[in-house]
């Protein structure tokens, strides 16, 4: 199963890839959201290798997954791996120059099940795909423009 969303951006490749580059604070989000989060590897960078362990509740149940860094190419593309239990996932994130100030940001996330219960969710997601498409659209819509707002301000 695959989503795919992109969004355009008023600001440079490299500040829009330095600021999807910042870990720390998409680490900071998911801890606000309740996503218990660990960065496995000693890298601070934005380097391929980079791992993370994150524990959280879905449909009432702790689910565990782990998040590697498999490629990155500065400043067209990052992509990460994620395995749990019952699910693989690959997320892929490239940045295409547009102009100097703008830039295009395309979010690819494919999940495939490894297990009978895994299958069910996401013959679940399925069902409701068009509702997730939306907001996995809005979502990254949500944060282009906040980027677009880190950069008009410096922050």
């Amino acid at each position: 199963m695959q989503f795919t969303a992109r969004e355009d951006i008023e600001a440079p490749i490299n500040a829009v890839f330095e600021m999807v580059a910042d870990f720390e604070r998409f680490e900071r989000m998911a801890m606000r959201r309740g996503i218990e989060v660990r960065r496995m590897s000693g890298h601070m960078g934005v380097v391929p290798g980079t791992q993370w362990e994150t524990e959280f509740n879905l449909r009432g149940k702790p689910r565990h997954v782990a998040i590697e860094m498999a490629e990155c190419d500065p400043p067209a593309l990052m992509r990460f791996q994620a395995a749990s239990k019952g699910m693989n996932g690959t997320t892929t994130v490239e940045f295409l120059a547009l102009s100097q100030r703008r830039t295009r940001l395309s979010v690819e996330m494919a999940l495939a099940a490894k297990t009978l219960p895994a299958r069910l969710v996401l013959q679940s997601l399925r069902l409701g795909q068009s509702r997730f498409r939306r907001q996995f659209q809005l979502r990254l819509s949500e944060f282009a423009r906040e980027m677009e707002e880190r950069h008009l301000h410096g922050s």
